[in-house]
């Protein structure tokens, strides 16, 4: 088995953003980075981040009381289409194959994915909170240029014009994959970077990086113990959904609109 830990989501380098987060409850918006901007769509397979905005608006008029600290949607990314990657309602995750995820081209079936991503609290607390945000139990990993028409629109690297040939598309199990309900904080800020707090990191057997190091990689690490790690995860009994936000937020906040 082989695990692997993923960074996802807006942050100050792609997107100059952090999306929110409520430490109280643990409950989050999915923002994914902006597409390069020299990328063109096959027909019906671009995204707006309008649905995004969406989702962080509904969000803080969700919260009791409303955030007064949380930052407004950034208008800058409006104009830009977000690389919807991982796309949770799809259940895939794609990426560059011969580089960043040299591992991932290497995944079987059964091997698994976290993804995790730095959070902007809407309390006063400094800092950012770096949480485990989605889980993929992974289903089967193929090449991009081989991924059929019908599903071109499944994931962001088979949305564009010209797929690269180097590219990878993961397709997750369903029922055992999704984005977290709730955010799983794991980091803290130690020896100038964020990092996995040490216990947690001793929990899961350790990573293939020094120290816990999860600030930013050239590559994801794996997992030193795989099955360390999903037991830790089992354990905490986690709900995952196969949705990348506004339904969920609905559903989540329909009693209090």
């Amino acid at each position: 088995m082989k695990g692997l830990l993923v960074r996802i989501a807006c942050d100050q380098i792609y997107g100059g953003w952090n999306a929110p987060v409520d430490p109280s409850s643990l409950r989050f918006v999915y923002v994914p980075i902006p597409d390069n901007q020299d990328k063109h769509y096959r027909p019906g397979c671009s995204r707006s981040y309008e649905l995004f905005k969406e989702a962080v608006e509904l969000f803080n008029r969700g919260l009791t009381p409303p955030a007064s600290t949380s930052k407004p949607f950034p208008q800058g990314l409006l104009a830009r289409h977000p690389h919807l990657d991982p796309d949770f309602e799809k259940l895939t995750y794609g990426d560059n194959g011969a580089s960043r995820g040299a591992n991932i081209r290497e995944m079987a079936p059964g091997d698994f994915i976290v993804f995790y991503a730095g959070l902007r609290p809407v309390n006063s607390a400094p800092g950012l909170i770096y949480a485990i945000v989605g889980f993929y139990v992974v289903e089967r990993v193929s090449r991009a240029v081989d991924v059929p028409r019908e599903n071109w629109d499944d994931n962001a690297h088979t949305r564009w014009r010209r797929v690269s040939p180097v590219d990878v598309v993961v397709r997750a199990k369903p029922g055992v994959s999704g984005r977290l309900e709730r955010c799983m904080p794991i980091g803290e800020w130690r020896d100038r970077a964020y990092r996995v707090r040490h216990d947690i990191l001793t929990e899961w057997g350790g990573l293939t990086v020094k120290n816990g190091y999860i600030q930013r990689s050239a590559r994801p690490p794996l997992f030193s113990d795989p099955g360390k790690f999903c037991r830790w995860f089992q354990k905490r009994d986690v709900r995952l959904i196969a949705r990348n936000n506004a339904e969920s937020l609905r559903r989540a906040f329909a009693s209090t609109s």
